[in-house]
């Protein structure tokens, strides 16, 4: 399970706000404040859901060793230009020729 604090950071890593890890989990924004903030703990379903959310947009949680627990990212910024430029390079939308489709 992560922390509240590694849910901040990573939110900070991969530069999303609390309303965008909020659609992309389904958790209220409320829930996820409170949860960074030390307020309350919300259930591990829950906690679950911001967990598999922040590693989808390409954070990768440290489990608890010598030095601590800890988050980073899933790419070295260099991966990070190259997929983003890729992702928005466009053009236009062809048709699959699948037989039998």
């Amino acid at each position: 399970m992560i922390t509240g604090s590694q849910c901040r950071a990573a939110r900070a890593l991969i530069e999303i706000s609390r309303e965008m890890l909020a659609s992309f989990s389904g958790v209220d924004e409320d829930t996820i404040l409170k949860f960074e903030r030390k307020l309350e703990k919300p259930a591990d379903a829950v906690i679950l859901s911001l967990t598999h959310a922040l590693e989808n947009a390409g954070a990768v949680f440290l489990p608890e060793g010598e030095r601590g627990i800890g988050v980073c990212l899933k790419f070295t910024r260099s991966e990070t230009r190259r997929l983003s430029i890729l992702e928005s390079e466009g053009g236009v939308v062809g048709d699959d020729e699948v037989p039998g489709a």
